[in-house]
């Protein structure tokens, strides 16, 4: 028998049970087995990175046994124990990493870039700050469920220094959400060490500034780890609230094995090498005559032969082979949902009007479908399309936000992950650049990366026209165009206003919807007054001639309206896109075939937007037809400024009846 030393950790078993005790050995020591095989690995080149969480594996273990199997944990990339606790088949953990079919991105994301609901774990993207917020979605989940589940949510010391943690924590805070959010101190981001990381004694004050208990828990500790934390959550299963611990621990390896550890003192280095989780464990363990040589080798001889086997059958799986079909039938969930007619029986509305009984009969039709935005509840939003839901709804259903775009985007993903629609109200469509990152980088790709839907609705009150100057009065629709995985609905009337809404709401999708403000309460139009669908991809001809093609969206369609009125002898089809994403090239196609000339109408600023890439569509499919060269009008190459006169100067909507002239005399 080798030399036990003694544990340099005071542990406490308290009450727990032998059986427990070594389950706890078992699940940390089969982590740093794999891992020690996956470093030989890399070294020989048979995977292509590797993040190690050697050294802290006391936290995921302690953490992951410490929760109900039902409730979800959000990991990072050093927590391996988080996977192998629930007991994911390691085959399915090798084949990941080789970017094998039996992974769980099909080879589109690497490492722990996924998520299995089959698990409840979700796992991170690269832009760390996310997962805060998607936590609270799921906690808020909970809540409305009423299903008494916690959620647990990891962070390194680095990723506390991202917005979204804060507005992550605030939020939970507010609404009271069953969350732990969990600080992984390890001492260095990359190569930054902790000083230079932050500015206080420790991470865990910050829970203080909003109004979260918290807690600093030795990291390295087993034992108070996984009875601390179950403590914590059985708490909070019964007073749902949200936790903050900070676990102090330290990262041995590199950042990824590339970057190294040169930066580290040797002193500290060694320093925590003897304070290695599972050595001292080991040592405790065995002092205590709980762990025996015996059971050692006979988890260590189970383990590795798991391992080996499960490799051998990751190498035999076959490399992907890359199919088109297959990659881009995978960026959007299928939206086999129920069509529902228009009635006979129709009213005046206006355009905010079908907004907001459209949204009314969505929430009657779903009935936890939850709408989130700043100041929606009481007040009814800043532009009124909620006014009343409270009474009707409840507060659980129609929340007030704190003005965090970017954690309620994220929440939005929580809430989908847990089965729940939701709709995102920004207040201005121009506020979305404070939720960027998870629109594009989250909710927009997680479908593809591992089949995650996202099922939210952003809608977007948007555009010009209401002398409100370069932050409330953008059309940003390209700034999303451009990014796979989103839809993007742009209706212009009432009637499509209502049928679109519902339809985004059924779509499992992120549907970003926007609302011409200017035609709020200037459009009106006979709309159903039952609850009815409009299809996506499907454009609306409004006019049909012989001379000409007009395509535009949104207020540029009464635009066109207007300069057709003037021009009466123009024989022109007048197409309103009504969906940008997915859109309706067959027709538009065909039209200008037809016609053998086009003129693309924007709100938007020339450069990169949506007419751009129409124009280089009907250059590629309708050449030989065309009669004279494609023609793009939109805004000036400058931001929307306030002041009326300037406005009216930068609107595409004084240039467009020119243009149109001009493309009929070539």
């Amino acid at each position: 028998m080798p030399t036990i030393n003694k544990s340099k950790i005071d542990y406490n078993k308290r009450n727990l049970t032998d059986q427990t005790l070594l389950k706890l050995y078992y699940n940390m020591l089969k982590p740093r087995l794999i891992e020690e095989k996956m470093l030989i690995l890399l070294r020989q080149g048979k995977i292509s990175k590797w993040f190690s969480g050697i050294g802290q594996e006391a936290i995921s273990v302690g953490v992951t046994m410490a929760l109900k199997p039902s409730e979800y944990i959000l990991p990072m990339h050093r927590n391996l124990g988080v996977f192998t606790t629930r007991q994911i088949p390691l085959q399915r953990l090798f084949c990941q990493w080789q970017g094998k079919l039996s992974g769980f991105t099909k080879g589109r994301d690497r490492s722990f870039h996924f998520g299995s609901q089959e698990y409840n774990i979700i796992g991170m993207i690269s832009h760390l700050g996310p997962q805060m917020g998607v936590a609270d979605g799921i906690a808020l989940g909970n809540i409305l469920k009423n299903n008494g589940n916690v959620t647990a949510v990891f962070s390194g010391e680095g990723g506390t220094s991202e917005g979204d943690f804060h507005e992550a924590l605030n939020v939970a805070s507010v609404w009271q959400l069953p969350v732990i959010f969990c600080i992984e101190n390890n001492g260095y981001g990359l190569s930054t060490p902790t000083e230079e990381q932050y500015n206080c004694k420790h991470l865990a004050d910050r829970g203080k500034g909003y109004g979260i208990d918290s807690f600093i828990l030795d990291g390295n500790n087993i034992i108070e780890t996984y009875t601390k934390v179950q403590k914590l959550a059985e708490s909070i299963r019964k007073r749902p609230r949200p936790i903050l611990i900070e676990f102090k621990t330290f990262r041995r390896r590199g950042h990824e094995e590339a970057s190294g550890t040169k930066y580290v003192p040797e002193a500290l280095m060694t320093e925590w090498e003897s304070k290695d989780p599972i050595e001292n464990y080991r040592s405790y363990l065995f002092s205590e005559k709980i762990l025996t040589q015996q059971i050692e080798n006979t988890y260590s001889t189970e383990i590795k032969a798991d391992i080996e086997q499960s490799l051998a059958l990751a190498y035999a799986e076959p490399d992907i082979i890359a199919d088109e079909t297959t990659e881009l039938n995978d960026v959007y969930k299928s939206s086999n949902y129920e069509h529902f007619s228009p009635c006979e029986n129709k009213k005046e509305l206006r355009l905010i009007d079908a907004i907001s009984e459209g949204l009314k009969q969505s929430m009657e039709k779903h009935k936890d479908l939850v709408i989130m935005g700043q100041d929606i509840a009481e007040y009814g939003g800043v532009f009124k399309i909620t006014e009343g839901f409270v009474a009707q709804f409840g507060k659980g259903r129609v929340r007030n936000t704190p003005i965090c775009e970017s954690a309620i985007v994220e929440t939005a993903m929580g809430l989908s992950i847990s089965g729940i629609k939701s709709v995102v109200e920004m207040q201005f469509a121009d506020f979305a650049t404070s939720g960027f990152n998870p629109i594009v980088n989250y909710l927009a790709k997680s479908y593809y990366r591992w089949q995650q839907e996202a099922d939210v609705v952003i809608r977007m009150p948007c555009g010009g026209g209401v002398a409100a100057g370069p932050f409330h009065s953008q059309t940003n629709e390209a700034w999303f165009t451009k990014t796979p995985g989103l839809k993007i609905v742009y209706p212009a009337f009432p009637y499509d206003a209502k049928g679109l809404l519902a339809t985004a709401i059924n779509d499992p999708n992120p549907v970003l919807f926007f609302e011409h403000k200017a035609l709020y309460r200037s459009i009106r139009q006979d709309v159903p007054i039952n609850y009815f669908t409009i299809s996506f991809g499907e454009a609306a001809l409004l006019k049909e001639g012989e001379a000409v093609t007009i395509i535009s969206y949104g207020a540029g369609v009464h635009w066109a309206l207007e300069t057709l009125e003037k021009n009466p002898k123009i024989s022109a089809d007048l197409i309103d896109l009504r969906t940008l994403q997915p859109l309706d090239k067959d027709n538009i196609i065909n039209s200008v075939k037809k016609t053998g000339r086009a003129i693309i109408l924007q709100e938007d600023s020339l450069f990169g937007g949506i007419a751009s890439d129409i124009s280089a569509l009907l250059m590629e499919e309708c050449f030989e037809y065309l009669d004279a060269p494609v023609k793009r009008v939109a805004s000036m190459e400058t931001p929307i400024p306030f002041i009326n006169q300037l406005e009216t100067q930068y609107l595409a909507k004084s240039k467009f009846e020119n243009a149109l002239n001009e493309l009929l005399l070539y």
